[in-house]
């Protein structure tokens, strides 16, 4: 008997504010063809000024302890994926534990860009497995408007704001592939790309927060090649085939890779949860986003099997297999 990381609640949080890729060319040389051709982005939301990531990723984290049936009491770990927090210091997941009342959770944040999500919930899973924690709220939650430059249509069209947020409790599973929960969490990083997608500040460099550079063929080229290999990783890791496969939840960075992707693994598009029309690139906030959409309108059911993938700045990239 080994225990595993079962997913009990999803929840999501979007901010009010719509913004439209027509809105968008009215202050920058785009147009709402222009952009859905290269990204499959029609709008985005955005927080209003005075929404911090803290406040999304609290409301995130209460729709999936409701979801649940949890209560913030019975959380014992909160592990919050974010590029945009609050403040320096300290750390956001704790401001949405104080949000919810979590009171005895330990809490604290995971950078690692677009694939922070995976990476937290492998630090669950295994804070899980050792029996450190019962159960876990893992929380990916983004003001990425924040840090986005408005005058570059290249990186501007691209993002969005919002969070999404899951349950994880312990569950004793048999060991094998037929074990509901989290199978497996495969993560990478290559710090050598760094010149390729990155912010140009920091406390420690400009001691300002910087805007987001990229360079935009690059990163789709490592993209794809990345999220194939770490998908494949997935696979072969649980001795799983394409076929096998019910849902694929990818980041949601762009229309173009995931249909990259998807055609490497010979994965039809009705297997793959897509809402970055709607959503944008929301970074760490975008694979609980689009789980919390498909298990609540009934795509995703228990026994599912689900493989989750990302890549980020940094280069991060990371995959997950998990049944429902």
């Amino acid at each position: 008997m080994v225990v595993r990381s079962l997913v009990t609640g999803c929840g999501a949080h979007l901010p009010e504010r719509v913004v439209t890729n027509d809105e968008l060319a009215r202050s920058v040389d785009t147009s709402d063809e222009w952009i859905y051709e290269r990204t499959g982005i029609r709008e985005r939301r955005i927080a209003a000024e005075d929404e911090k990531t803290s406040a999304l990723g609290a409301a995130a984290a209460e729709a999936a302890l409701q979801s649940a049936g949890a209560a913030a009491a019975d959380v014992d770990l909160i592990v919050l994926a974010t590029t945009t927090p609050d403040e320096t210091f300290p750390a956001t997941a704790t401001q949405v534990q104080a949000l919810i009342g979590a009171t005895k959770a330990a809490a604290f944040d995971v950078q690692a860009v677009c694939s922070g999500f995976i990476f937290s919930l492998a630090v669950a899973d295994s804070f899980i497995q050792t029996g450190r924690a019962e159960t876990a709220l893992v929380i990916g939650a983004e003001t990425f408007s924040r840090i986005v430059d408005w005058q570059d249509r290249d990186t501007c069209v691209l993002f969005g704001d919002g969070a999404g947020a899951v349950v994880l409790r312990a569950s004793n599973g048999a060991g094998t592939g037929a074990d509901r929960g989290i199978l497996s969490t495969h993560l990478h990083s290559d710090g050598r790309f760094h010149d390729l997608l990155y912010t140009d500040g920091g406390p420690s460099s400009t001691r300002t927060v910087g805007q987001v550079r990229m360079v935009g063929k690059e990163v789709f080229r490592h993209a794809v090649a990345n999220l194939a290999s770490v998908l494949e990783e997935a696979l072969t890791a649980n001795g799983l085939e394409a076929e096998d496969i019910d849902w694929l939840v990818p980041h949601q960075a762009n229309k173009r890779i995931l249909d990259s992707t998807a055609r490497k693994l010979g994965l039809p598009p009705e297997k793959m949860v897509v809402t970055i029309e709607r959503h944008a690139n929301t970074s760490a906030a975008s694979i609980p986003l689009a789980l919390a959409e498909a298990s609540s309108d009934g795509r995703i059911k228990p026994g599912d099997v689900v493989i989750l993938e990302a890549m980020g700045g940094g280069f991060t990239w990371a995959s997950c297999v998990l049944r429902w």
